[in-house]
């Protein structure tokens, strides 16, 4: 990088207000534990790709663990609100119920996909990181809670227990598409998905 050019990206730097500084640390932190985890990235890596110097990064974020915990909490939002866009293109309640594993059929193809961002930060400091994974276990819950309430408005028998079923085969398929444990994991759980979704509303009539 020239004179000019670094004495560009100070000046941009000292015009960011604390909100901006905050959104581009937190969308690069996003990119960066997402595709590398969390243990693996730096605060120096996280101000090379944001542009936000140290100083100001650690008065957004003064401990590695809060940002970490900021970028688990936007993922929620951002992710249960992406599958929500995918289940309300359908109007069909048996439809809409079965419509989360064609979210994970995209979501698999993209060429970024790394698992899921929960699981793998639990792996990495559940067990050292109360923050995380208490995070890590709400998303979990909020995502059972949802697919409780698309089992329910789909005439299940016992909501709750196929809501269940519907979050194990999730989570199934996005460990075995990160992993390469099956050619076509979304399909194979949706074909799962539809049979118990049939038994479940058949029991209830």
């Amino acid at each position: 990088m020239t004179a000019r050019a670094e004495g560009g990206e100070r000046a941009r730097a000292v015009d960011m207000d604390d909100q901006e500084a905050r959104e581009r640390v937190l969308a690069a932190a996003g990119e960066l534990f997402y595709l590398r985890g969390i243990t693996a990235v730096g605060m120096d890596d996280i101000r090379a790709r944001s542009g936000v110097p140290l100083k100001r990064l650690y008065r957004a974020f003064p401990a590695k663990e809060r940002l970490a915990e900021a970028y688990l909490a936007r993922r929620d939002e951002q992710w249960l609100a992406a599958l929500a866009g995918e289940v309300d293109r359908h109007r069909d309640p048996q439809q809409r119920a079965l419509a989360p594993f064609a979210f994970l059929a995209g979501w698999f193809a993209t060429p970024d996909f790394r698992g899921c961002a929960f699981i793998n930060a639990f792996g990495e400091l559940g067990s050292t990181s109360d923050g995380v994974a208490q995070l890590a276990r709400r998303h979990k819950q909020r995502l059972h809670s949802y697919l409780t309430g698309l089992a329910a408005d789909a005439g299940a028998k016992d909501p709750g227990d196929l809501g269940t079923q519907l979050l194990l085969l999730m989570d199934g398929a996005i460990i075995a598409a990160a992993t390469g444990a099956a050619e076509r994991p979304a399909a194979s759980a949706l074909a799962a998905a539809r049979a118990l979704l049939a038994a479940s509303v058949t029991a209830a009539t």
